[in-house]
């Protein structure tokens, strides 16, 4: 099992991770998608990747008809309770994104909040973005949005302390190889003592490593890099690495 697929670990570290910060932005990122996508009412997007469900409802509540796809049950669950909460009708689905196979063709697919580079290979990831590549009409459009080689580099910090909830979080970054990876180390402690301590890895993709594998192996017929939702370069200002592609 990858460490990915544990269920204790998201009941651990989602609320962590997932902070009200993050919930707070998901309605504008929303909005951003829309417009990138040239999406309508009605239209279709598959939200890769979808945790608890934190882009798949604001993209609902703007009458897109949504689909999210993740592979821990329960974030899937917190994810349909929220829907039952607005009144929204998603499909959620347990599935494993190197396993996915849609009969259903979308008119744009999402993977959000560097949610992709964490297979054990470099094949396991371009299979992803090849079952995404699948899933999508003729003309859709994939938004990728993920921390790059680049913007690793360029925010790096050895690590920082902060309470969240009912934890005190330290955490500590280093680099593997040649920049090709970044290791995470979070420990939680509680005031009870308890301690849960966790480890992984995100391979890190150069901007034009990802929009090349994109194009040349995936098949997408275009891809454009940026550094943030609003279209901003993609340069030393960049606040993310934001890849629009087309099929």
């Amino acid at each position: 099992m990858d460490w990915f697929e544990n269920e204790a670990f998201w009941i651990n570290y989602a609320p962590v991770m997932f902070d009200e910060a993050r919930w707070a932005e998901a309605p504008a990122v929303a909005d951003f998608v829309r417009k990138i996508g040239g999406l309508k009412d009605g239209d279709s997007v598959l939200d890769a990747g979808c945790g608890l469900g934190r882009i798949s409802i604001e993209l609902a509540l703007l009458n897109l008809k949504v689909t999210g796809v993740d592979i821990i049950q329960s974030e899937l669950d917190a994810a349909k309770e929220s829907a039952l909460d607005e009144n929204l009708s998603i499909d959620f689905i347990k599935e494993d994104l190197r396993r996915f196979k849609s009969r259903k063709k979308f008119d744009c697919a999402v993977n959000l909040y560097t949610s992709f580079g964490y297979c054990k290979t470099v094949e396991e990831d371009i299979k992803i973005l090849k079952n995404i590549y699948k899933s999508l009409k003729n003309g859709g459009t994939f938004i990728l949005e993920s921390t790059s080689r680049e913007i690793a580099i360029l925010y790096f910090t050895k690590g920082e302390e902060f309470r969240k909830g009912p934890w005190n979080v330290k955490t500590d970054f280093s680099v593997t190889g040649a920049w090709e990876g970044l290791r995470s180390h979070w420990t939680l402690t509680g005031d009870d003592g308890r301690k849960v301590d966790h480890e992984f890895v995100q391979r890190l993709y150069s901007a034009a490593q990802l929009r090349d594998i994109l194009i040349d192996e995936c098949g997408f017929a275009s891809a454009e890099v940026y550094g943030d939702f609003d279209y901003s370069p993609y340069d030393e200002k960049a606040r993310t690495m934001v890849i629009v592609a087309k099929k």
